[in-house]
């Protein structure tokens, strides 16, 4: 069977290509490339592809992140995570999944978006038409079995109001020593909005944290918590509760509280950091149904293959919308189950 070449090799898939493969897994995160490992280990050769980079989504953490998590629960394929400190920092975690896909040489295609699968129109042989838009173009994987491990993290919560596609609006936090001198609104309250706002107060930025909620929620990191209540309590970073977002302007942010007040807000920098949903559409456009109210792909629990025969799910999208429940902690385990089935 012929497979794709890696992506720096000049015969790697072009406009137009048609490959055959045994197992196409969509997202190269930790839970994407465990399943690969899990594939290559019972004797197959796995495509990865991926819309963005190997691990993405934690390439998108700001540059000073540290994982919150001892290093052992992110390891997978039995490859030990090393770290200076007692957690891996963001770049730590980059370095050692780079050196897990070169150590177990799995087949990687970065920058390649999965656009639909035609699982009516299977050949002979069985295999699902999946097609692909890389930088080259688009091209079409033939495969036997197809994994999906997506994350959620390329689909971030809107807020759905106006202004909110503006260029000085974000859903990805970068790092406080951009905003220095600069008026910076934070529009959430969980980890990630409050770990913005005080970085930004500490690189020098004017901070202000905007929640609906009359007070942040528990499961805030122990931490943190007491860390920003005690800046707002200050006055150093500015704090809107029971506050939602009317709309964005370019130089100001307007909300109203739970008074039916209105305030425009200074604002040069807009963080609206409020989570993340796996994408539906996606599994719509495969045939995967959905389960409402949770969201969650129909899939059987035992083995992850969906209501497409051939078609399995890994990671948090087993989950639905409740993301909040599977991790890479538990998450990584994914590939063994899927594969245990073959």
């Amino acid at each position: 069977m012929t497979h794709p070449k890696r992506p720096d090799d000049p015969t790697a898939p072009h406009r137009g290509d048609v490959r055959d493969e045994e197992v196409l897994i969509v997202g190269a995160g930790p839970i994407g490339i465990a399943c690969a490992i899990s594939a290559r280990r019972r004797g197959y050769d796995p495509l990865l592809i991926d819309a963005g980079a190997i691990v993405n989504s934690i390439a998108n953490y700001p540059p000073q992140m540290v994982f919150f998590t001892t290093p052992e629960l992110l390891e997978i394929g039995g490859h030990p995570l090393t770290c200076a400190g007692e957690k891996p920092t963001r770049a730590e975690a980059m370095k050692y999944y780079r050196g897990v896909v070169r150590a177990e040489e799995l087949r990687v295609a970065t920058y390649t978006r999965l656009l639909s699968v035609d699982a009516g129109a299977r050949t002979k042989s069985g295999a699902l038409s999946c097609d692909l838009e890389g930088e080259h173009g688009p091209w079409q994987v033939r495969c036997q079995r197809l994994i999906l491990a997506t994350g959620y993290f390329d689909q971030p919560n809107k807020l759905r109001v106006p202004g909110e596609d503006l260029p000085h609006v974000r859903h990805l936090y970068d790092e406080g020593h951009r905003h220095y001198g600069r008026d910076v609104v934070v529009i959430g309250g969980k980890n990630s909005a409050v770990e913005a706002s005080l970085d930004l107060f500490r690189s020098g930025a004017r901070a202000t944290i905007v929640y609906r909620g009359a007070e942040f929620p528990r499961g805030v990191k122990y931490w943190l918590r007491p860390d920003l209540e005690n800046r707002i309590a200050a006055g150093s970073i500015a704090a809107r509760m029971s506050t939602t977002v009317e709309s964005i302007e370019p130089r100001h942010v307007v909300v109203r509280n739970a008074a039916g007040e209105t305030e425009r807000l200074p604002a040069d920098r807009v963080f609206a950091l409020l989570g993340y949903q796996p994408d539906e559409a996606l599994f719509r456009r495969v045939g995967i149904e959905i389960e409402e109210p949770t969201g969650r792909p129909v899939h059987d629990p035992r083995t992850l293959e969906t209501n497409i025969s051939g078609v399995f799910i890994a990671g948090s999208i087993t989950a639905g919308r409740r993301t909040s429940e599977v991790f890479i902690e538990n998450g990584r385990f994914d590939g063994e189950k899927i594969l245990a089935a073959w």
